[in-house]
């Protein structure tokens, strides 16, 4: 029995779609629309754990206000979200990678950094366009083009797919699939209701509404590849659009990545028995977990910086005024070289090199490279507020990594039959 075959007799519920018999043979899963019908039903412990994220959401967006500069928060906040939301697709570059690749302004950019980079760019230029254009079909092909700008896969970027694609094992042919999504013409058909909940007046909690959405665009898989990445930037647009963030700090990626074979079980949940509640229940607690944590980072943040000002004002005695700018600039930037240090403060590069000594003395600087030419030095200590270490470059000149770990049930990828992409099987 084909693997497809089995998930249609498995399936014991069409309250969110049925799988269907193609004309060559496989069964592939057609999307029900929403909302979804019968209508969710709010139990206590929904209506609890709806009520956290809620709060949490709402003590997130307020805390963001308080930041003496929210911009410099929300510049890394969005490098972090990138670079997790690019491990669960397989990417191997980490936070540290991409700011020591900026800081050393080198002019090849590695793939797994340019994956990190492209995301970056998709998610400013996403909330940009939000200013003169609603969330719809027209900006998610334009944010997925910015996503896969210059990398593999690029001959597709910004357009649906016009074959069928599926979801398995690298490699696995179609038959062994894990999931099929919708083919083209039906793919369409519910990306265009998708299209119309994003924006339905009946009420809803928003929360849910994401939650919701979500799911059914991962379930559609309208791009040949990008599709999770895409997904999970769907939903900090959709929360900024609604101004329910003033910034775009509600990441999801963290605790996807930490419960991802829960995240895959409880999406196929939905479509294999229209479990819509369960799943959302595990949506809204990442939503409360992750938004608790971002608050508590940011008064972290808060703290170190009015202490590390103080630090600086009272042990560099000459040119305060230009080390503060420095130690400011740390907040968008802290993995810095001697000449970035001089281009920021307006000086020579010896008065650079004797800024990043007094900043290393006083256990705000740390060289990184254990070279004596071409160093770069990091803000370690705000660099672990935000879960990343520091460490000292190994011989062969990289970070030493974590071990891989296979994740049992979690290979799953977007496939066509020309795909050549990575297993999302490993974790760091």
């Amino acid at each position: 029995m084909t693997a497809d075959l089995n998930m249609a007799l498995h399936q014991t519920s069409t309250r969110s779609g049925r799988y269907t018999k193609q004309p060559t043979g496989y069964h592939a899963f057609i999307p029900a629309a929403l909302p979804p019908n019968p209508s969710i039903t709010f139990d206590d412990v929904f209506l609890d754990v709806l009520s956290r994220a809620d709060r949490a959401v709402g003590r997130l967006d307020g805390c963001a206000e308080t930041l003496p500069n929210s911009e410099l928060f929300v510049f890394m906040y969005i490098r972090k979200e990138a670079v997790l939301s690019s491990q669960i697709e397989g990417t191997q570059a980490s936070l540290m990678d991409v700011l020591e690749f900026e800081a050393a302004a080198r002019d090849a950019v590695p793939t797994d950094v340019g994956d990190v980079f492209n995301y970056v760019a998709a998610m400013n230029y996403g909330l940009a366009r939000l200013r003169t254009l609603p969330l719809s079909l027209r900006l998610i092909r334009e944010i997925h083009a910015k996503l896969l700008s210059g990398i593999r896969g690029d001959r597709d970027a910004g357009e649906f797919r016009a074959t069928q694609n599926w979801i398995g094992p690298t490699g696995s042919p179609l038959k062994d699939a894990v999931f099929v999504p919708p083919p083209p013409q039906q793919m369409y058909i519910a990306l265009g209701n998708l299209e119309k909940f994003l924006h339905d007046k009946n009420p809803m909690p928003y929360l849910v509404r994401a939650g919701i959405a979500h799911a059914q665009f991962e379930t559609i898989h309208p791009f040949v590849d990008g599709n999770g990445r895409l997904g999970r930037l769907l939903i900090t647009f959709m929360l900024c659009e609604r101004k329910i963030l003033r910034k775009p700090l509600l990441y999801l990626s963290h605790f996807f990545k930490k419960h991802r074979s829960e995240y895959y079980d409880r999406l196929q949940a939905v479509r294999e028995t229209g479990q819509w509640e369960q799943w959302l229940k595990f949506f809204l607690t990442g939503v409360a977990e992750v938004a608790e944590e971002a608050t508590r980072t940011a008064r972290k943040i808060v703290q170190l910086r009015e202490h590390d000002r103080k630090l600086v004002t009272n042990n560099v005695a000459r040119s305060t005024s230009r080390a503060l700018t420095l130690l400011e600039n740390l907040y968008r930037q802290p993995v810095v070289s001697m000449s970035k240090i001089s281009e920021v403060c307006g000086v020579t590069f010896q008065r650079a090199s004797d800024l990043a000594k007094q900043f290393s003395s006083i256990g705000i600087l740390k060289e990184i490279t254990g070279q004596k030419r071409h160093q770069l030095f990091a803000y370690a200590r705000y660099l672990a507020v935000l879960g990343e270490p520091v460490h000292k470059r190994t011989k062969s000149g990289s970070h030493p990594k974590a071990p891989r770990i296979l994740v049992a049930g979690a290979q799953h990828r977007t496939m066509d039959n020309s795909d050549t992409s990575r297993t999302m099987g490993w974790r760091e």
